[in-house]
């Protein structure tokens, strides 16, 4: 494991410890359950990946229409 050291302002710092003694863990252990949790690395579920969707246009026809598409979005033909 690698040791890290954070600073937190001390409204942060105070709900931290109230949840680590509530849940009775270690701050460590609070923080390594919030962040894997906050990068989508919990164990019973699967990862979210963040660029699926990305390229989502709304279109279905895309792949068909991509000549017209290239030539109205660069303002030139798609082969020159």
């Amino acid at each position: 494991m690698k040791r890290t050291t954070i600073l937190l302002p001390d409204d942060l710092a105070r709900v931290v410890d109230d949840e680590r003694r509530r849940r009775d863990v270690s701050t460590a252990e609070l923080v390594r359950l919030a962040l894997r949790s906050y990068l989508g690395l919990d164990a019973d579920r699967p990862r979210r990946l963040p660029f699926a969707a990305l390229g989502r246009s709304g279109h279905s026809d895309t792949s068909e229409r991509v000549d017209e598409l290239l030539e109205r979005d660069w303002g030139r033909p798609a082969d020159g």
